[in-house]
């Protein structure tokens, strides 16, 4: 089955033909922290002093000084703990991890800490870090264990009303408590000449304006179920950025914008360029189970050769490091 965020697997596994999305708070956080020194430039260094921050919890959050030795719980996290140059310590379900966020590769080998959806405290704790970075998706109770152990930052990972600010927003808390602010900046920056380099790649090929489907699949008892990436999404809302429209019709989940449907429910898509991406090790659904149905291959955009896999190892609910190579494939895909 589809790789989730941790709360949306945990519901698939009890309800896998309905819609999978993860379980977001819609609390607002408040990312106002008080430091005791800044960054360098670069945001390498690891300045000395306190630093006091709300999470998106709403957690007041401690630190004598700047996280170093740190834990990720949820792949979104460890991706911007990675790209702000933090080698994290533990990594929940690290083979995961290494499978499906390529664009933030690790540079060390962390403790596997176990699931995303249901961490080791024990290991956790044995690791002694100075802060455990997890996620609303993360049960309450086993956020209130994990703070028997360590000190634990919350982040929000996802929010169909604005998906690229969640994202920035929480990049941005991480760096905070990492002391890594200047670094983060460069991250944003990056993402955001990205976008601007990928708008201009596809307008010069006379591709604004067209419509798009993101999906990917997964098979349940034979049958195949197709997610659809609608506007709130974090791919949906890039795509937008990018100056292609959402050809979703379907209404996506308030965390992450994602909604599920068949075969038969492509149908009113109509002539769009259809992107996805499957992970080798699940298989891909499209190519295979797909290939002699007779709806499938009525669709107009597959008749056209319209349909694009992108590149594997792409965390399609990541950071802007994974946002990023989503739109080199993407625009590659479209363009060549």
């Amino acid at each position: 089955m589809r790789r989730l965020p941790a709360a949306a697997a945990i519901s698939a596994a009890v309800a896998a033909a309905l819609v999978l999305a993860g379980c977001g708070t819609t609390e607002k956080s408040d990312d106002s922290a008080s430091t005791g020194s800044s960054a360098s430039a670069g945001g390498s260094a690891t300045p000395a002093g306190p630093i006091t921050l709300t999470d998106a919890s709403g957690t007041t959050v401690h630190l004598d000084h700047p996280a170093t030795r740190v834990v990720g719980t949820e792949w979104n996290v460890v991706e911007d703990l990675v790209a702000l140059g933090v080698a994290p310590v533990g990594v929940a379900d690290v083979k995961g991890y290494t499978e499906w966020d390529k664009a933030a590769p690790l540079t060390n080998s962390p403790k596997d800490i176990g699931t995303r959806g249901e961490p080791s405290t024990d290991t956790i704790a044995a690791l002694t870090p100075d802060l455990v970075v997890a996620t609303t998706d993360l049960s309450a109770s086993v956020v209130k264990q994990l703070r028997k152990v360590a000190t634990v930052l919350v982040v929000k990972p996802a929010d169909a009303a604005d998906q690229i600010g969640t994202m920035t927003d929480g990049l941005d808390l991480i760096a905070k408590a990492t002391g890594t602010t200047a670094k983060a900046k460069q991250v944003t920056s990056a993402f955001q000449a990205k976008v601007a380099d990928g708008r201009a790649k596809l307008q010069a090929a006379g591709l604004a304006g067209k419509k798009v489907a993101f999906a990917d699949s997964y098979v349940v008892s034979n049958q195949v179920t197709v997610r659809g990436y609608t506007s709130g999404s974090l791919i949906g809302a890039v795509n937008e950025d990018l100056g292609l429209k959402n050809a979703w019709t379907l209404k996506g989940d308030k965390a992450y914008g994602l909604a599920s449907t068949d075969v038969e429910g492509l149908t009113g898509l109509g002539d769009v360029q259809f992107a996805y991406i499957q992970n080798d090790t699940d298989g891909d659904p499209f190519a295979t189970n797909l290939a002699k149905n007779a709806v499938w291959k009525s669709l107009p955009f597959v008749k056209a050769g319209n349909v694009h896999r992108l590149p594997d190892g792409v965390w399609m609910f990541g950071g802007p490091e994974s946002m990023e190579a989503y739109i080199d494939g993407l625009v590659g895909a479209l363009t060549k």
